[in-house]
């Protein structure tokens, strides 16, 4: 279902990968998003995040547009396509390129493993290697001889420098965000701490960007206030709000929601072939049934 456009307010977004298909924690997502938009008075919009082309499938996107109208919700097009939108993320790239904020990893999957194990304690809130460039685990002549021999390479933030640049900015080397309560009125700022990520990965060896670059250039494009998203994502903002203030974006307020989990506590995943929304439909479950097991009111 389509919304016109013209309408003023805050502005909201449901953003999903076309990897799999949307289970119950989508469901609840979604519906989080957009009765926040309709409860503020404003517009949620719909986002597919396929910058990962290897992943993605054409079925997958139709699912999503076929799972979301079935649930009731509205959307405006046209549907912003990630993958559509490459040189963008190449421009903010270059930008922070060119203010001495990246430099190439050429490190092989192996050898992160590697240094996984070596260095137990050194992980970011991911559970991922936490690298900096002062433990690059590979000596400069081999990153010459790599890049020699066109190694296809990662592109890393300078963390160290992007905190002093920071303080250049804004004059302080503290860093914040403002969470929303359930409701979206009540607000409380949270300290952000980039540095426990280390040198994030920007843009990725085989795609123009990383996750972190493509959400921050696309929420300040396309006008996001209002970012809900679920409570795995909380550490992630604060790569997102140091990313906004190098790239002198908006920043958004947040409302991270809370998860749906299978009755041992682990979170619904699509990786794990978690039941999902069209699985139910099929079984003869509603809206109104999916609405009750995630545990929203009618």
């Amino acid at each position: 279902m389509l919304l016109s456009r013209g309408m003023t307010g805050p502005v909201l977004r449901f953003a999903p990968s076309p990897n799999g298909e949307l289970h119950l924690g989508h469901a609840l997502s979604a519906l989080t998003g957009f009765e926040m938009a309709r409860r503020l008075g404003g517009r949620l919009l719909l986002r597919i995040e396929d910058i990962d082309v290897n992943r993605t499938r054409p079925d997958y996107v139709q699912a999503i547009f076929e799972d979301l109208a079935w649930l009731g919700l509205e959307w405006e097009e046209p549907v912003l396509h990630q993958s559509q939108h490459f040189d963008d993320y190449r421009v903010a790239a270059e930008v922070l390129k060119r203010t001495g904020l990246l430099y190439p990893c050429y490190l092989t999957r192996a050898e992160l493993r590697a240094f996984a194990i070596e260095h137990p304690e050194l992980v970011d809130p991911d559970g991922a290697p936490r690298i900096t460039r002062a433990l690059l685990p590979l000596p400069p002549e081999e990153q010459i001889r790599r890049r020699a021999a066109g190694q296809p390479f990662a592109m890393r933030l300078d963390m160290a420098r992007a905190l002093e640049v920071l303080k250049e900015k804004t004059g302080s080397s503290e860093l914040s965000f403002a969470e929303l309560d359930a409701d979206g009125r009540a607000i409380r700022r949270i300290r952000a701490r980039p540095e426990r990520w280390g040198d994030v990965i920007i843009v990725r060896k085989d795609i123009p960007a990383s996750y972190h670059l493509a959400v921050v250039v696309d929420d300040a494009r396309q006008g996001v206030t209002h970012v809900t998203r679920g409570l795995d994502l909380f550490a992630a903002t604060d790569v997102h709000r140091l990313l906004q203030v190098l790239l002198d974006l908006p920043e958004p307020v947040y409302h991270h929601h809370r998860l749906i989990a299978d009755a041992t506590g682990r979170k619904l995943s699509k990786s794990a072939r978690d039941t999902s929304l069209k699985a139910l439909r099929a079984a003869g479950l509603t809206p109104h049934d999916i609405r009750r097991l995630i545990g929203l009111s009618s």
